[in-house]
């Protein structure tokens, strides 16, 4: 949650909305905000931090762990729409990178800006080439994109 606190500001250029949603009650995210997290980020979580204490949010998204009463974490990018465009859960042990997550909302913007008529190819990063979908494209990817060619 830190890493997301401080890219915060780049999301909300983008025009991304972030919400945390734990088990947790608001009171113990107060304590968490005011006594760790505060120290890790100038000013604290400047997003909202939900309490999913009976699990909803968690089974909607699918991350709830009934056996253990948790939610997994989970990483959910949803378009002006409410669709979900990607996810990514993991195992609390390994963190994830605000850095993915910046780049892959870019690469689903410039998707969405175009109506389509583009896509990112892997590695793609601002800047870098598109693919134009399309007959023509079948089989003719290579002669534009190389694997090589991701950063």
């Amino acid at each position: 949650m830190s890493a997301v606190a401080d890219k915060y500001q780049q999301l909300q250029d983008l025009g991304v909305e972030v919400f945390s949603a734990s088990v947790d009650s608001h009171f113990v995210h107060k304590m968490w905000n005011d006594h760790e997290l505060i120290k890790m980020v100038d000013g604290g979580i400047p997003f909202h931090m939900l309490s999913d204490q009976a699990g909803n949010i968690g089974r909607a998204y699918g991350v709830w762990d009934e056996a253990q009463g948790i939610e997994l974490r989970g990483r959910f990018i949803i378009d002006p729409d409410g669709v979900i465009q990607a996810m990514e859960v993991l195992t609390p042990p390994v963190g994830r990178r605000i850095a993915e997550t910046i780049r892959q909302v870019q690469a689903f913007q410039l998707v969405r800006a175009s109506g389509g008529a583009e896509a990112t190819p892997a590695g793609w990063m601002p800047g870098d080439i598109v693919l134009k979908p399309g007959p023509d494209l079948v089989g003719n990817v290579w002669k534009v994109w190389k694997p090589d060619m991701e950063k």
